[in-house]
């Protein structure tokens, strides 16, 4: 569950992104902070924190245009535009130090948006702090199926959920490849880190599993508990979310069997224990375990292949871009089914 090669992966996914040319971003007059912006990408000297971005996409010609950030963040959607009808939409993002994953390098200061789609057209931008009391947050504790991995074929749900959610909701990702329960309490980089910034009201996400493959019941309980307890005890919201499903089949077609389902290999089922501690601490639950296996059980051995890296990596726990942006829709469903986050805040 470690990453491999990050330097290299993140290098050439630069090097792809500057590849795209907006067609119609130089034709527009340079609106405020197109100056920060080349036909490619822009870059906004702010320090770490929360940020609203208006973007004013189309021009003279049809277009089709997405935004991404930071490390390989989803922000917006592909959206397309037809000649002559600009549309304008609005994000917020989270600015921090790593920029990425908590244990690894620090990144580049700043905010950094790559401006993308079949056919970009920018012809506006404005970056404005967020005010706090018109902000959500939604904290990210999890592992490298959930984090901003730094280098294609690899993304977690987490680096796609910002794109499914409007202006005044950001996604702040602390997950961090190969950590299980134990880790993420014990390195200071991780929750140490996370807690002083949880405020009233924030929502913390939280899955991890994958890594505890020798925990013990008793302590993946406790560790699950102390987690919430430490967001509770600074006002915030937590959520429990069993872990995706692995992509192992049984001969019938199904997924019901340990491996799929994170049962390690001392007995402990991950999810009926994360089930268990959400009913007794009454946290709300995103049965991403249930919901991840339907989908895949209903796109069957084949076509579930490229919900994962089987076919770059015969990769059966990570996900690709694709199966992390359908698994992040199914968070998004929850998010919005159990009034978590409005639904005018939802995209």
């Amino acid at each position: 569950m470690r990453r491999t090669t990050i330097t290299l992966l993140a290098a050439l996914t630069a090097a792809s992104a500057l590849s795209v040319v907006p067609a119609e971003a130089q034709s527009h007059g340079r609106g405020q902070g197109l100056e920060n912006c080349t036909a490619t990408a822009c870059h906004f000297d702010v320090a770490p924190g929360t940020y609203d971005v208006r973007v004013r996409l189309g021009g003279d010609t049809a277009a089709s245009t997405g935004i991404s950030g930071e490390t390989r963040r989803t922000l917006l959607a592909e959206t397309p535009t037809a000649a002559g009808e600009p549309v304008t939409r609005s994000f917020t993002v989270n600015v921090r130090t790593p920029e990425g994953e908590p244990t690894a390098a620090d990144g580049t200061p700043g905010l950094d948006l790559v401006i993308g789609g079949s056919a970009p057209a920018l012809a506006d931008i404005r970056v404005t702090p967020a005010r706090r009391h018109q902000t959500r947050q939604i904290f990210l504790v999890g592992d490298s199926t959930v984090c901003d991995q730094p280098g294609d074929p690899y993304s977690g749900w987490g680096q796609q959920l910002p794109q499914y959610l409007r202006k005044g909701v950001s996604v702040a990702n602390y997950a961090d490849s190969g950590e299980s329960t134990v880790t993420y309490l014990a390195d200071p980089r991780l929750f140490a880190t996370v807690q002083p910034l949880v405020r009233k009201g924030d929502l913390v996400l939280i899955q991890l599993a994958h890594n505890d493959k020798q925990t013990d019941a008793a302590t993946y309980r406790a560790n699950l508990e102390t987690l919430v307890a430490g967001v509770r005890d600074k006002g915030g919201r937590p959520v429990l979310v069993t872990p995706i499903v692995r992509r192992w089949f049984n001969a019938d077609g199904t997924l019901d069997n340990n491996t799929a389902l994170l049962v390690n290999g001392l007995g402990v089922d991950h999810p009926a224990v994360t089930r268990s501690v959400a009913a007794d601490r009454h946290v709300p639950l995103i049965d991403l375990t249930a919901r991840t296996k339907a989908l895949v059980e209903s796109l069957g051995v084949e076509g579930s292949k490229a919900l994962y890296l089987y076919n770059e990596k015969r990769d059966n726990t990570h996900t690709s871009a694709r199966g992390a942006t359908a698994y992040a829709e199914l968070v998004r469903d929850e998010l919005r089914a159990q009034h978590l986050v409005p639904g005018r805040l939802v995209r």
